[in-house]
């Protein structure tokens, strides 16, 4: 997925522009990488990432997709949101949804917001996804211990885990560990819209 439409970062603060996103993720994925003391063909062969392609994203000239920054959170151990966040979270944060930025698949179909403040480090997020007819979407196991509780608002859809392909209709919901690679798929002819609560074992 690529970034694609608006991420708020508060109630206090101006939503950031795409290309203060981009920032905002490449300053994060070197800092996490220094950290942990890897080089980027280090951190390239651990997540099995093109190194070119993670300086890019390191040096704000690349907009990267979510499959990407998936793979490289699992790589460091880090919750998805890492990669995101802006600094620490504190008080009331509203979030309109006018502000938020959305983080789209390749060919468009499946789109990802975050409903929660992309500030701090945190055990559980809360994000929409959205499946347009036709979507089928993939996702490589995510850190140990990584838990997805997804409630269907609206359509049906086929979820793909260790344990077989499981049909939900509008209100079933599912639990699942996330560690291993699942797939979401709109198994009718409408958008389908789901919420996913995803818990973290820090």
């Amino acid at each position: 997925m690529t970034i694609d439409t608006p991420l708020s970062m508060g109630q206090s603060a101006d939503p950031p522009s795409l290309d203060q996103l981009v920032g905002v993720i490449g300053d994060n994925l070197r800092g996490f990488r220094r950290r942990q003391g890897l080089s980027v063909d280090g951190l390239a062969q651990l997540s099995g990432s093109d190194p070119q392609l993670l300086a890019a994203i390191e040096e704000g000239r690349h907009r990267p997709d979510i499959g990407t920054l998936w793979t490289v959170a699992k790589a460091l151990d880090l919750s998805f949101s890492s990669l995101l966040s802006t600094g620490g979270d504190a008080g009331t944060t509203v979030i309109r949804r006018a502000e938020q930025r959305s983080l789209t698949s390749r060919d468009g179909l499946f789109t990802s917001r975050a409903l929660f403040p992309l500030k701090g480090e945190r055990q559980v997020e809360f994000y929409e996804l959205r499946l347009a007819p036709g979507a089928d979407e993939a996702s490589d196991g995510h850190s140990a211990g990584t838990v997805e509780n997804i409630l269907v608002g609206r359509g049906r859809v086929d979820i793909a885990t260790a344990d077989g392909e499981h049909r939900l209709e509008e209100g079933d919901s599912i639990l699942f560990e996330a560690d291993v690679p699942h797939r979401y798929r709109n198994a009718g002819e409408d958008e389908a819209v789901l919420y996913l609560v995803m818990s973290y074992i820090l």
